[in-house]
């Protein structure tokens, strides 16, 4: 009675493991970046359109023209967004 055993697959060696690794850390990089890079371009086009707008310039110069009150008002407009939103 002659039984053949199968043989055993050969599993793959840790240089291997590691390009496929490299590969696929490359691989979502490149993904994240190009995701990165259009968050980038969207936010960009919407400062620029809404710079073209009255609001965004009128709050860039009070800004420019004085910049502690218009941190203490941001400081006090978050406190106020943050107590509405722990109720």
């Amino acid at each position: 009675m002659n039984i053949e055993t199968p043989q055993p697959t050969p599993q793959p060696g840790m240089a291997e493991r590691a390009i496929d690794t490299a590969t696929d850390v490359s691989r979502t990089l490149a993904e994240l970046t190009a995701a990165l890079q259009d968050a980038v371009d969207r936010l960009s086009r919407t400062i620029a359109t809404a710079r073209r707008g009255e609001p965004l310039a009128t709050i860039s110069a009070v800004t420019r023209e004085a910049p502690l009150a218009s941190l203490f008002v941001a400081f006090l407009l978050g406190v106020a967004v943050a107590r509405r939103s722990s109720r």
